[in-house]
């Protein structure tokens, strides 16, 4: 079975080229979809229209790409139980330093052409590991924003194929969809895989549900700036 593993920033259009992509391959293959959200997501019903297998989940108050991290072998095998040929999962955006991509998969990372220039460098490892950039809503912005946006996507990621696809026509899809035919591999398994990027440190007492502000609360893995210094000669 081919994995291939969506994500990208929320809002960016991941689902929606995603159903194009489902609709495409449904011609001559069997595709299923996991959807993994954070708090609530409709999507499992939007993707239930095709007629495929859905799984969703939800990671409540856990980073959506160490939920994936826990769960992708289950996923994974609930996958093969359909006989899929190939498992879309695609995942939400949160704090941008993590990734949830694997070397077993093709990663695909859906960027929003209508934001920042700069926009893609604060995506850190989901820009930088992916194996496909696809730049949706491209037909909102300028040819020449579009070529900086590229050129841009290009330094961050050389090795990256990057390509334009609509979400609301489809355009692109069937060039997205022969990549995928062309570069993807099918495995029997995903144990001893390993992540092209390596989570941080989310162990402190804010992970686990504290609400209180003060330094007594603060606890486990933390991160300190050291602004005593300037702090002090403020108030002398």
């Amino acid at each position: 079975m081919i994995t291939i593993i969506v994500g990208g920033a929320p809002a960016s259009g991941k689902t929606s080229i995603l159903k194009h992509v489902v609709r495409y391959l449904q011609q001559q293959h069997y595709p299923a979809v996991c959807k993994i959200d954070c708090i609530q997501s409709n999507d499992e019903e939007d993707y239930k229209t095709l007629n495929i297998p859905v799984i969703q989940g939800l990671s409540q108050n856990i980073c959506p790409d160490h939920y994936l991290a826990t769960n992708i072998i289950d996923i994974f095998e609930w996958g093969k139980h359909k006989e899929s040929t190939h498992l879309f999962i695609e995942t939400a955006g949160l704090c941008n330093r993590c990734a949830p991509f694997i070397n077993r998969a093709l990663n695909i990372c859906v960027i929003d052409s209508m934001g920042s220039i700069k926009g893609p460098e604060k995506l850190g490892p989901l820009v930088s590991t992916a194996d496909i950039l696809v730049l949706a809503k491209f037909d909102l912005v300028s040819q020449a924003e579009r070529e900086v946006l590229i050129y841009h996507l290009s330094q961050l990621n050389p090795s990256a194929f990057i390509l334009e696809v609509n979400g609301l026509s489809g355009f692109g899809v069937q060039r997205l969809v022969q990549f995928i035919s062309k570069k993807a591999q099918s495995v029997t398994s995903l144990e001893e895989d390993q992540l092209r990027y390596s989570m941080p440190a989310a162990n402190c007492s804010y992970c686990v549900g504290e609400i209180r502000i003060g330094r007594s609360y603060q606890q486990g893995i933390i991160n300190k700036m050291i602004i005593e210094e300037e702090v002090e000669a403020k108030t002398c």
